[in-house]
This record gives structure tokens, sequence and C-alpha cells, in this order.
């Protein structure tokens, strides 16, 4: 009886070292490299990732989703994350930065060269995220109101749930243009081209924070740590993250 009891006990405490990491599309790759290693730094700790919009994430985390970490691709989401008491605060850190880049297909793109050439009848549709949930769509929107194109490109917009859609967009030619983040252009480099990097908005710089109801805040707060190493920022770095 008292062996049985063991085993019971055995997967309850390996569980109990899991965290969930809720995590803007943007860091997929980054973050799927960085997982194993930090399992490898803590020993019976493991961590899975769920990515999504940021403000999709943020809805998740309100509605009682169990999340240990929050990262947001941009402050504004995590300023109401700590509004909403859903975040600890004294956690919250800037671990890296990106830039806002206009792209179109690699191939039959139809060669623009500025923001006004996105008004063009060749430009059909402009792929971007919706900036009620995404941070990218957001930054768009600063971007095109202060050339003052909002308004008359607004019906070619091809809204998406994240920035990694809008690429995925723009790379099988679905769309003559799109806005993403450089790192995800520089993945698909082969299939998208980056015609521009506007700079007219808000800088892209990612917070990170404990969430307030995680039952496994120290671990959480080792993941955090464990952003900052040089082993993490290396590998952040070779994805095209700049730092915070």
């Amino acid at each position: 009886m008292r062996l049985f009891s063991l085993i019971l006990l055995v997967p309850f405490a390996v569980g109990a070292q899991q965290i969930t990491v809720s995590t803007a599309a943007s860091l997929t790759d980054a973050f799927k490299e960085l997982g194993p290693k930090f399992e490898a730094s803590q020993p019976g700790a493991t961590v899975r990732f769920n990515f999504a919009a940021s403000g999709v994430l943020l809805q998740q985390i309100s509605q009682g989703a169990p999340v240990d970490v929050f990262v947001s691709a941009d402050q504004d989401t995590m300023d109401r994350a700590a509004t909403q008491k859903l975040v600890d605060t004294a956690s919250r850190k800037n671990f890296v930065s990106n830039s806002l880049v206009l792209v179109e297909p690699a191939k039959e793109g139809t060669g623009i060269q500025s923001l006004q050439d996105l008004a063009k009848p060749a430009v059909r549709r402009i792929a971007i995220g919706k900036p009620a949930t995404v941070p990218a769509g957001r930054y768009t929107q600063q971007v095109l109101e202060g050339a003052k194109l909002w308004t008359v490109l607004e019906p070619k917009f091809v809204q998406a749930d994240n920035v990694r859609q809008v690429l995925d967009y723009v790379s099988r030619g679905e769309v003559e243009a799109g806005f993403v983040y450089r790192t995800d252009a520089t993945l698909l480099g082969d299939k998208v081209k980056i015609v521009l990097t506007p700079a007219n908005h808000t800088p892209v710089s990612y917070p990170i924070a404990v969430v307030s109801d995680s039952k496994q805040k120290a671990v959480a707060q080792n993941f955090i740590a464990f952003l900052f190493t040089d082993a993490a920022q290396q590998v952040l770095t070779k994805y095209g993250f700049g730092k915070p």
C-alpha cells in the first residue's frame, strides 16, 4: 500500500513544476527553441507555450485561463493586464525589441517603394493585424494615420488574427502587401521582400510578467530570469530580436 501511494505521488510532483507561457505569436520560433533549454536549466520543470495575438491572450487570462507567464508584443496590452490586476507588476520586465516592416511577395510583387504606393490600383489587398487585438495592427494604424492613408486604404485591408497570419497571406501571394515584424519577414526571406521600415509609430518592445493567479510563481520567475541569460539572448538575437 505504501508503494502504491508513492507511485501516485510521483506524477503529481512532476506536474506541479509545469508552467504555461502565453506569448505573442511573433515569438513562436524563438520560444520553441528556448523551451527545451529552459527545461534543461531547471531540472523537474516543464514549460508549454500558448501562441496567439497579445490581445487574445489577455482575453483568455481575464476569463480564467490557467497561465503562469504573459508575454505581450506591446506595452499597451500589458498595461491593460496590470490595470486589471492580472499580472504581478513587480515582475514585469522588457526583454526584447522588434521593428515593423512593410512586405510584399518576393515574386511578382508590384514594386512598392513607399507608403503612398499602397494607394495605387495595383495594390488591391493589404494584410494587417486586427488593431483591436493584434499589436502589429495598432502599430500599422499609427503609421498609416501618420501618413494620412488609413482612411484611404481601409477598403483594401484584409484583417488577420495575428501577425503570422499576415505573413502567410503575403508569402502565398494572396495580398499585394502586409505589415509584419522584421523577425517574421526574416523567417520567410525567400518568399517575402521587405519594402520599407516605417518609423512613425510607438517603439516595438516586448514586456513579460508573472500572471497573478499563477500557482507556480517561483518557476514562472525563473523562466523570466532565464530569458536574460546569455544563452537565451543568443537565441533571441539569432531570430532577429533586438535588445529591450
